[in-house]
């Protein structure tokens, strides 16, 4: 099974809009369309998701068990305050990658402790478009030492 689901948070759908000195002005249709690309050429398939809301986040991470090799996430702003993600990836046992487009370090404090990436595998952040890239390239090399 070569299937990863792909999680994008909240406010995630303004990008391009929403202070494009900090996240440039790539949309999430120009990182889903650079995904896909990426996806194909690799041969796994995609589920690609964007909410806003807490609780359909934590019901997908839920639902994933046996349905999806591998999970790349950026939980946004519920990086620093759900628990509640944080115990779906913990409980799901599947192969997580937490993406940032910004350096989370980099910016105000209270940004600086994410709540998933303990529970991830690993965390990307500060690239732009091009962590979702990196964090899929690394989800596909978690499924291939499976």
């Amino acid at each position: 099974m070569k299937k990863i689901l792909v999680i994008h948070g909240p406010n995630l759908n303004l990008l391009g809009k929403r202070e494009p000195d900090i996240y440039g002005k790539v949309t999430i249709d120009d990182i889903n369309s650079g995904l896909k690309k990426m996806a194909k050429t690799k041969k796994v398939t995609l589920e690609i998701v964007q909410s806003n809301h807490e609780g359909k986040i934590v019901e997908l991470i839920g639902k994933s068990a046996g349905k999806f090799a591998a999970i790349l996430i950026n939980p946004a702003a519920y990086t620093h305050t759900s628990v509640a993600i944080r115990d779906a990836v913990s409980s799901v046992k599947i192969p997580t990658v937490e993406v940032h487009l910004s350096n989370i370090y980099a910016r105000e404090e209270f940004r600086h402790t994410s709540l998933i990436s303990p529970v991830a595998r690993g965390q990307i952040c500060g690239f732009g478009k091009m962590s979702y890239l990196l964090g899929l390239e690394a989800a596909i090399g978690l499924i291939g030492k499976k």
